[in-house]
Parts: C-alpha cells; structure tokens; sequence
C-alpha cells in the first residue's frame, strides 16, 4: 500500500515539473533602463534644504515631503509651502497635503486626485 502511495507521489511531481518553465528576471531588475521620473522622498526639517527639493521638482520627480520637523515654526513652515508651490506652479505640476505631515509635489503631466479611494462594500 505505501509502495502505490509513493509512486502515485513520483508521478504527481513529475507532472508538476513539466507545468513550469524558466523566466528570465533579468528584464525587470533595476538597471535595465532610466526611469523618466524618480519618487524621491524628503524630510523639511530645516528651511535649508529647501533649494534640494525645488531641485528635483525642476528635474521632473515626484517629491514626498515630510514636514513634521518644521510645524513647530508656523511661519517657516508656511515660507517654505510657499516657496514649493512656487516651484510648483513653475513646472505646471501639483501639490497636495497628506494627512498632517506629508505633502506631495508632481510635476507637469500628473494630477493629483483629492478624492480618497474607497474600497467596495462586498
């Protein structure tokens, strides 16, 4: 009985092995071409830093800002809002805030939804 079971066994996974086939991943590894746009993601802890992220919105990136270490200085934090939207209206993109310590900056060719998604109620 253990001897059929085990044959049975053989067989099931040789026909498993012929179902499969090598992929070659080597197409979807990074490097295999230069992306047009980057996802870069910014800490605005100091005004600083600024002349960095208007950087990359001239370059054409998409730019995650992280302002919770500048919300203590209102009037920092609102001079540098002020400065990326300017640089934002520069390239034509768009900027939104994400909850209370993120914004999003886009360059031209991308708008930002300001509709939440909503999952079905299945």
């Amino acid at each position: 009985m253990m001897a059929g079971f085990l044959e049975k066994l053989k067989l099931i996974g040789k026909s498993k092995e012929q179902d499969y086939s090598e992929v070659d991943l080597g197409q979807f590894e990074e490097g295999s071409g230069s992306p047009e746009m980057i996802l870069r993601v910014a800490e605005l802890g100091r005004v600083e830093v600024l002349p960095e992220i208007k950087q990359e919105i001239y370059t054409g990136n998409i730019v995650l800002v992280d302002i919770a270490g500048l919300k203590r200085d209102k009037a920092a934090l609102d001079r540098a809002i002020g400065e990326l939207k300017k640089a934002i209206e520069d390239v034509s993109g768009d900027i939104a805030g994400i909850g209370d310590d993120l914004i999003v900056l886009v360059p031209s060719g991308i708008k930002i939804d300001r509709e939440k998604v909503v999952g079905s109620k299945d």
